[in-house]
């Protein structure tokens, strides 16, 4: 369950962070940027989720 919840995190969170990025017009190196933080966020909601979970 745990590495299920780190997945959809790092998906979503990675995903997410790349849109806002886009759509703020910051250009490709700054939305790649952006989506290794963005992923880095989702693993620790989804680490967080998880734990609740269990």
């Amino acid at each position: 369950m745990v590495k299920l919840c780190i997945f959809v995190g790092t998906t979503l969170g990675g995903y997410l962070f790349w849109f806002l990025a886009d759509a703020a017009g910051l250009g490709f190196g700054w939305a790649f940027v952006l989506s290794g933080v963005g992923s880095l966020v989702g693993v620790y909601a989804g680490w967080k989720l998880a734990q609740k979970l269990q």
